[in-house]
């Protein structure tokens, strides 16, 4: 089956100036929203159809709150605006001198012309060269991410209740989180937190007080950026929760019942785990690679494109790259510095309008707001600029939790996504209750059967000798993650893995 003839997209045509946003993250939904009022036709291209609030993403996998309370449909966001269209797809294709967009939604092949293009199609979890660990130990960058998470933690809490072995429980009963950064920290102490409260005396068999949570990082501290007074008291808060913090330690192998740790001296051991969950390294969406063969832009090691001052590429003016593709001094991979980007970006298109040329455009400032990670309830950390002072204001504890929760609800897109948020914090952090503890099979396994069954498919299309394009759609279409697909080629079958071991998830 061959894939239909490109398509112009569903967009009525004016002689107004086309901008193509490219990436419904903060720097594309904010650029979006900031060219809502301008006098041109808007096209917001995206993988998926909803905005998400990565900053939570922990939240949803730890059952604090729901995924759509963090992740509200684009279209409903960007509805009220008049000038500007969303269509779902995954871009692949940047043409610079044709100036269009290509990107595919199933076997559906869409061409946007565009005038003025904004990509902030932002970055993937990285394992560093060994995509295979993803199969075993799932990152936390995306919706799915964050569900099967959940259904592996909680699995392992069934399995255990079901298992006689004392070896076997203390596997499924240890929960490894490798990445000392933000993520793994409120991660790390999320999974504490709810073995410790809400699922205390809830089973008869096993005790969930005595799961064992292990932080690594390869790095010598914890969150390595907030510096070492703020990651100290990160990791002493984290330790008397109970979570091992093992640093200095390299994962150089996964599997599914664990993982092998190098040490600093070169020698190796290994834990047995079978819940796991990557939050080490990012890598640039592959864009940044097609931009840079076109333009000559040079990539950093993490695949981010080295804009200029006007975040634009060589040569082309009219290409803005923002957010987490970007590799601009100072400017780190926060939610802050894809809003502010994306804003920049807006406004000088804007500026343009009204006459201005890019040789103009004053260079791209960032304003560092600060950063905040938190740890457990009524506890975190935060690092603040002070405008005069060499040094940030730091603090820890309550205070910088209540920032926490303060800043991140202002953020948080739609009232009602911020009422149904403040509802959820008010009854996780004063009792132990959490409501959003429903797990299924499936949101464990979907996302690896489905990259194996397209394996199978490219596999029996090169067997056939028809190259199957509609194999080739499927897999590039952002719906599977190829990476994962195991080497036999097999797909687990109901329960069980690819090896006939039981399944992770709740039955």
């Amino acid at each position: 089956m061959s894939s239909p003839a490109v398509q112009a997209p569903a967009v009525a045509a004016t002689d107004r100036r086309k901008v193509v946003i490219i990436g419904s993250g903060f720097g594309g939904l904010f650029a979006a929203q900031r060219l809502a009022k301008a006098d041109v036709d808007v096209t917001l291209i995206a993988k998926t159809t909803h905005h998400l609030f990565q900053p939570m993403l922990y939240q949803v996998a730890t059952g604090i709150v729901a995924e759509g309370e963090i992740a509200p449909a684009t279209r409903v966001v960007l509805r009220k605006q008049k000038n500007t269209s969303v269509l779902m797809g995954d871009v692949f294709d940047i043409d610079l001198e044709a100036k269009t967009v290509t990107s595919r939604l199933l076997e559906r092949i869409t061409v946007t012309p565009y005038d003025d293009l904004i990509v902030a199609a932002g970055a993937d979890q990285s394992y560093f060269g060994n995509d295979h660990f993803a199969e075993y130990a799932p990152g936390m960058k995306t919706i799915d991410h964050a569900l099967e998470l959940r259904g592996r933690i909680l699995g392992a809490f069934e399995q255990a209740e079901l298992s006689h072995d004392p070896a076997e429980r203390a596997k499924l009963l240890t929960f490894v989180v490798v990445g000392a950064g933000p993520t793994g920290v409120e991660l790390a102490g999320q999974i504490a937190e709810m073995s410790d409260k809400t699922l205390k005396g809830a089973f008869r068999n096993i005790d969930p007080t005595e799961a064992r949570v292990i932080l690594l990082d390869a790095a010598p501290a914890v969150l390595p950026p907030f510096g070492p007074k703020l990651g100290g008291k990160a990791a002493a808060r984290l330790e008397k929760m109970g979570v091992e913090i093992q640093l200095n330690a390299m994962v150089v192998d996964v599997d599914y019942d664990g993982l092998v740790v190098k040490e600093k001296d070169g020698t190796t051991r290994r834990i047995e785990s079978q819940c796991k969950v990557w939050s080490a390294g990012v890598q640039a969406s592959p864009l940044g690679q097609q931009l840079a063969e076109q333009s000559g832009v040079e990539l950093d090691r993490a695949g981010r494109v080295k804009v200029g001052p006007d975040l634009t590429i060589p040569g082309h003016p009219e290409v803005f790259v923002v957010g987490d593709m970007m590799a601009v001094d100072g400017v780190p991979g926060v939610a802050q510095g894809a809003i502010q980007g994306g804003r920049y970006a807006a406004d000088a298109i804007k500026a343009e309008l009204k006459g201005q040329t890019p040789d103009q455009r004053k260079p791209f400032s960032y304003w560092d707001k600060g950063s905040m990670a938190t740890i457990s309830r009524y506890s975190a950390v935060m690092q603040v600029p002070v405008p005069g002072f060499k040094k940030p204001f730091e603090t820890e504890g309550y205070f910088a939790w209540l920032g926490w929760l303060a800043l991140h609800l202002v953020y948080l897109v739609g009232f009602r996504n911020r009422l149904n948020t403040l509802i959820n914090w008010f009854f996780a952090f004063t009792t132990k209750g959490r409501s959003q503890l429903a797990v299924t099979e499936q949101q464990v396994y979907a996302r690896t059967a489905i990259g194996q069954l397209s394996a199978l498919e490219k596999q029996a299309a090169e067997r056939n000798g028809t190259g199957s394009d509609a194999a080739a759609a499927k897999t590039d279409s952002g719906t599977v993650d190829s990476a994962t697909t195991d080497a036999s080629g097999t797909v687990p079958t109901e329960g069980k893995d690819a090896a006939g071991k039981e399944s992770e998830a709740a039955s």
